[in-house]
């Protein structure tokens, strides 16, 4: 299968070592924007902006007003805006029309590079959004999130496949290990999919057991990894000045 590469502003997923992305988390417009500097310091390949911890989320004014002061903050750092909803793991429970009228909105504020957009929806109302997203030339990273446990690779593979199904450019998928062998099966479904897949995919077993998988892309096929420059999102993230070393130390030579 040939690969694809994906381009969010000058970061290029799916070439060469996986791309770091690290989390703005912040609840307020100061503290998103304050957040978003020191990041920028930093020097990831991208920003995850998760809304769903602004409080400030819901009223659509004031999430294009933060959104876009934040792309001014961040220049021409690639950006992905994230509502993570409370059932995978998010700070904020909602309705799936509010989910949606959000996405919506983020798409429609002209300030991203890459929209998140959750599998696991109404699948008319997730096809819809996608195809938004790709009017507005908005990269869509559809995602799906198992803080339990870790299904088995090929259910893992067939709901990375399914992502490409219902056109997302990037499919992700984290899971939850409870034992050694859960984080094989996830690396190999990662190798799986990116074999069986023409798009770039993201993956991570998480928590401590899982950072292997975190810093193991370029060798599995994983083309984005999460770091942290203070706050994390998820766990088992690693800091960013590590993650930078580690996967320089892992990376491949022609």
């Amino acid at each position: 299968m040939a690969k694809q590469t994906v381009k969010l502003g000058n970061t290029v997923l799916g070439s060469g070592r996986p791309k770091i992305a690290v989390p703005v988390t912040g609840s307020t417009q100061e503290a998103i924007l304050e957040q978003a500097a020191a990041v920028k310091a930093a020097e990831p390949d991208l920003v995850e902006w998760r809304i769903d911890y602004y409080e400030g989320v819901t009223d659509a004014a004031k999430l294009t007003e933060t959104g876009k002061k934040l792309r001014d903050t961040l220049g021409d750092l690639a950006l992905l805006t994230t509502f993570r909803t409370k059932g995978e793991g998010g700070e904020l429970a909602l309705d799936d029309e509010t989910y949606f009228a959000i996405c919506e909105n983020v798409v429609a504020g002209g300030y991203t590079d890459a929209l998140d957009v959750e599998r696991f929806h109404d699948e008319a109302s997730v096809k819809g959004l996608v195809k938004k997203a790709h009017d507005a030339n908005v990269v869509v990273v559809m995602s799906n999130h198992d803080f339990d446990k870790t299904p088995s690779a090929d259910d893992i593979v067939g709901r990375l496949t399914s992502m490409a199904e219902f056109g997302a450019d990037v499919p992700k998928m984290a899971v939850m290990p409870q034992s050694v062998e859960d984080v094989l099966t996830l690396l190999t479904a990662t190798r799986q999919a990116d074999v069986a897949l023409s798009q770039p995919v993201i993956t991570m077993s998480m928590a401590d057991l899982g950072k292997v998988s975190r810093i193991a892309g370029e060798v599995f096929g994983s083309a984005v990894s999460f770091g942290t420059v203070g706050a994390a999102s998820a766990p088992g993230q690693i800091p960013l000045t590590h993650m930078k070393n580690d996967l320089q130390d892992l990376k491949l030579t022609d």
